[in-house]
């Protein structure tokens, strides 16, 4: 399992929820989004959005499995861009 702790760079909306999901969504590995208290499935759209994430803020990203090396970096990069 690897865990990186990446600051929100832009608005997190509805729009970018769906857009991590499909970019989490294309790895085999489980990938969790932890934010405050609150943990959800980075392949769910509506944990996601449960999670209220906010600009600025500090989230964890957790994988596991067989491609979490490849996971982590691109979940960091969507988090500090939005893309």
């Amino acid at each position: 399992m690897i865990e990186k702790t990446v600051t929100i760079g832009f608005s997190f909306e509805t729009r970018s929820a769906a857009l991590l999901v499909q970019t989490a969504s294309k790895f085999k590995s489980k990938i969790l989004i932890k934010a405050g208290e609150r943990t959800a499935n980075a392949k769910s759209i509506m944990g996601i959005i449960s999670l209220g994430i906010t600009d600025g803020q500090e989230v964890k990203l957790l994988a596991d499995g067989d491609d979490e090396r490849q996971a982590i970096p691109a979940l960091e990069q969507f988090f500090r861009v939005g893309q």
